[in-house]
């Protein structure tokens, strides 16, 4: 059984999405509507911008979403048994899969990015990889943190033995230095804009709700593994509630790929840029010994 995989902010680079332009009649024809849609040439900063550009969260995740479904519609055949995303990658998932339209999935990108934008601004944060401790070290930490009155969350579970911690600026460094006294062979504050998957992003909880209420969702073409829970979903209502409730709850990756690979998952295809999501699940295959076949759409 094949799953597709979808990755999420980070995976970005310059020329993304340019050779698919170029050879692909329909997507040229998507990327156009993209334009049209987002109200911005995004193909601009995508296939020629600065790094800098593309980094801007509002141009980020419409570029990720846009290389990854887009990406699928070119493909001589997309018939997974199952998908996943990573954070964003989730909504290039749930397109992909038929859950959502082209039009309706890039909108809903869109509100996420500007809402999770202004929650950065409202409520300041970062977020750090924790790399070679054991889960439970890391949620110990963060639980004695947050102890003190402060917001520190384990927020992406990656794969074993990379965790990613979420919260206020000064938790986050504290706990990193208590976690490389601790062990750690790398506690390393990472280059984003604020606290995703934290409490901190309740604003922008509260306006993609508002998003999702306006938004047709539908039964997916094969079950959608969702990261507040790593279950299988195709149910339209449980589907919308837990995307609503993944911007301020962990992202159980580790989880999610092995529940895919206990419900018969062998092989695992990254559909979007980047390779990041090959490297977590060859990480999760080898720790829970199984064989699956890992490569890129």
């Amino acid at each position: 059984m094949k799953a597709f995989v979808f990755p999420g902010q980070g995976a970005q680079f310059v020329g993304m999405g340019k050779d698919l332009y170029d050879g692909h009649d329909v997507a040229r024809r998507l990327f156009d509507q993209a334009n049209d849609i987002l109200g911005f040439r995004i193909t601009d900063t995508m296939f020629a911008g600065s790094d800098e550009d593309l980094k801007q969260t509002r141009v980020t995740q419409p570029a990720v979403f846009l290389h990854s479904v887009i990406k699928t519609k070119c493909l001589d055949e997309f018939a997974p048994a199952m998908v996943a995303g990573h954070s964003l990658g989730e909504l290039s998932a749930l397109t992909a899969a038929g859950c959502l339209t082209f039009e309706d999935g890039l909108r809903l990108v869109a509100a996420r990015a500007q809402a999770m934008q202004k929650a950065c601004e409202q409520n300041p944060g970062t977020m750090a990889a924790i790399i070679g401790l054991a889960d439970e070290q890391v949620e110990a930490v963060c639980r004695e943190v947050a102890a003190t009155g402060t917001v520190l969350v384990a927020a992406n579970y990656n794969c074993p033995g990379q965790l990613v911690i979420s919260g206020e600026r000064a938790a986050v460094l504290d706990a990193c230095e208590k976690l490389k006294a601790a062990g750690a062979k790398r506690a390393l504050p990472l280059p984003v804009g604020g606290a995703f998957h934290s409490p901190l992003m309740e604003p922008a909880r509260q306006e993609l709700e508002a998003a999702i209420a306006r938004t047709t969702f539908a039964a997916p073409q094969c079950p959608v593994y969702q990261n507040v829970d790593a279950r299988p979903h195709t149910a339209p209502e449980e589907i919308k509630a837990n995307l609503i409730s993944q911007l301020t709850s962990s992202v159980r990756w580790t989880q999610e790929v092995q529940c895919m690979m206990r419900d018969g998952a062998t092989a695992f295809c990254e559909c979007g840029p980047g390779k990041a999501l090959q490297g977590m699940i060859a990480k999760i295959a080898r720790a829970e010994g199984a064989t699956v076949e890992i490569g890129a759409a």
